[in-house]
C-alpha cells in the first residue's frame, strides 16, 4: 500500500509541531505502507546556505527506504502576506500537477493531506477529481474561521465567502476528516459534514522525548544566563497575532517591581516577535526574556525551563482549539496556566487538576493564577505530576499515531 503525501513544509524546516509529522511518518512506514512525497525545498527556519544545499538534494530515500521524497524549487517564504499567499498558490499548482499526473503518484492507493496552508485541502480534493484516489484530510486549523478570529477577515465578507467555498469543497471530497478536538468536530458538523466522515484524534506528545529536566541540569539556564533561583513562567511556540502577547507583557510590567522574582521567558518566533521585542525594550522589562526558537533536540529543556507554562490567546481566537503545546507542558511535568477561550481545554485542565484556567483576556485571572503557583511550590509539583499522568494515560505517541494509521488504511478501496 502506498500513501501520497503533499505537505507544504517538510524537515529540516522548523515549526513547533514538526515533531508530529516525523512521528506520523515513522508510524506509517513502520506499519508496512510506503510513502511518496512531493514538497518544496525547505524555507522556514533554516539558513540560506542550508536552503541552497537542498537545491542539489531534490530526491531522497528516507525512513529505511519506505519514503520516496521529491522536492521542487520554489521561492522563499517571506513575511509579506501577499507574497506568502502567492507562494502558497504556486506550491498548490506544482503539487496538484505532481499529485494528479506524476507516474509515481498514480501508483498510490490513498492520499494524506494536512490543512496548512488553508488551500492545501482543496488542492488535494482537485487531485482526487483527476485520480479518484481516496483522501484523508487532517484538519489542524479551521479556515476561514481562523481569519475571522485573527481579525484578517469579516464574516460575510468576500474573503470569508471564498474561504467557505474552499472549506466546503474540501470537506465534500474528503473520505475521512481527522480533527484534533471534539470542538472541531462540532464546528464542521454544524457546517453539514456527516459525523461518520469525522475522526477525532488529539495531537499527541512524544512522552519519551518531552520529560522533566531538573533545573540544575537544564542547559538553557547557562546558555542564556538565567538565574536558577528565580520563579519562571514560560511561553513556548508561535509569537503571533492571536496569542495575546500584549496582555502577557502588561502582566509582566505589573509584576516587575512588586514581584521581581517572577520572570517571564518567551521561546519562539512569529509575526509579532519584533513587536514584542520592541515593547520589552520600550518598557524596560528586565523580567521578560525573549529566546529564539530552539531545536527539537532540547525540547525537554525548553518545556522544563519554567515553574509553570502558558497557553494564551486573544478572546475569540481559541474557541475551537486545544493547542498541542499543552500536552508538551504536561509531559514535562509542569502545571498549565491557561488564559484561553472556554472549551474542552478548560475541562481537561480542571477535571485532571493539572493547572489553572482563566478566560481569555482576563488579566486579573491570569495574575491570580501566576501568584497562586508562585506562592505554593507544592501545588506546582502536584499539578505537574497530574499532567504527566494524563499524558501517559491518554496522549502517547503510540496511541495517536496508530489511530492515524488505522484511518488511512480504512479508506483504501479493495
Amino acid at each position: 500500500m502506498k500513501v501520497l503525501h503533499l505537505p507544504a513544509y517538510f524537515p529540516p524546516e522548523k515549526a513547533a509541531s514538526m515533531y508530529l509529522s516525523h512521528n506520523l511518518y515513522s508510524a506509517i512506514t513502520e506499519s508496512g505502507m510506503d510513502m511518496v512525497v512531493y514538497t518544496p525545498v525547505p524555507t522556514r527556519g533554516i539558513s540560506e546556505n542550508e536552503r541552497v544545499e537542498y537545491h542539489n538534494r531534490l530526491n531522497e530515500i528516507l525512513y529505511d527506504g519506505k519514503m520516496n521524497l521529491h522536492r521542487f524549487l520554489l521561492m522563499k517564504e517571506g513575511k509579506n502576506a501577499i507574497i506568502r499567499a502567492f507562494r502558497y498558490l504556486m506550491c498548490n499548482i506544482k503539487q496538484f500537477w505532481k499529485g494528479a499526473f506524476a507516474k509515481e503518484a498514480k501508483e498510490c492507493d490513498v492520499m494524506f493531506i494536512m490543512s496548512t496552508p488553508p488551500t492545501q485541502g482543496a488542492m488535494g480534493a482537485l487531485v482526487k477529481k483527476f485520480s479518484n484516489m481516496p483522501l484523508v484530510y487532517n484538519l489542524q486549523d479551521i479556515f476561514p474561521d481562523s481569519l475571522i478570529n485573527n481579525g484578517l477577515a469579516k464574516q460575510g465578507g468576500l474573503l470569508w465567502k471564498i474561504g467557505r467555498k474552499i472549506e466546503n469543497f474540501t470537506y465534500k471530497n474528503a473520505d475521512k476528516i481527522i480533527v484534533i478536538s471534539e470542538d472541531f468536530k462540532k464546528n464542521i458538523m454544524a457546517k453539514g459534514v456527516p459525523e461518520k466522515k469525522i475522526e477525532v484524534i488529539y495531537n499527541w506528545v512524544d512522552q519519551n522525548a518531552v520529560t522533566d529536566i531538573p533545573r540544575e541540569k537544564n542547559i538553557l539556564f547557562d546558555t542564556y544566563g538565567l538565574d536558577r533561583m528565580k520563579f519562571y513562567i514560560t511561553y513556548n511556540g508561535n509569537i503571533g497575532l492571536s496569542q495575546n502577547m500584549d496582555l502577557l507583557i502588561s502582566v509582566a510590567e505589573d509584576f516587575m517591581s512588586e514581584f521581581p522574582d517572577i520572570q517571564f521567558v518567551l521561546v519562539g518566533e512569529g509575526a509579532y516577535y519584533d513587536a514584542v521585542k520592541r515593547l520589552i525594550k520600550e518598557k524596560k522589562l528586565i523580567n521578560v526574556h525573549l529566546l529564539p526558537f530552539q531545536p527539537y533536540e532540547v525540547i525537554s529543556h525548553v518545556f522544563s525551563l519554567g515553574d509553570a507554562s502558558l497557553v494564551i490567546s486573544k478572546p475569540g481566537t481559541g474557541s475551537a482549539s486545544v493547542p498541542s503545546k499543552t500536552w508538551s507542558i504536561m509531559s514535562a511535568s509542569r502545571p498549565v496556566i491557561a488564559n484561553f477561550d472556554e472549551n474542552e481545554l478548560k475541562s481537561i485542565i480542571e477535571n485532571n487538576q493539572c493547572g489553572i484556567f482563566s478566560k481569555a483576556g482576563d488579566k486579573e485571572g491570569l495574575k491570580k493564577a501566576i501568584l497562586t503557583l508562585y506562592n505554593n511550590p507544592e501545588l506546582c509539583r502536584i499539578y505537574g505530576n497530574n499532567g504527566r499522568k494524563f499524558v501517559l494515560d491518554n496522549l502517547t505517541k503510540e496511541v495517536g499515531t496508530q489511530k492515524y494509521v488505522d484511518v488511512i488504511k480504512s479508506v483504501v478501496r479493495k
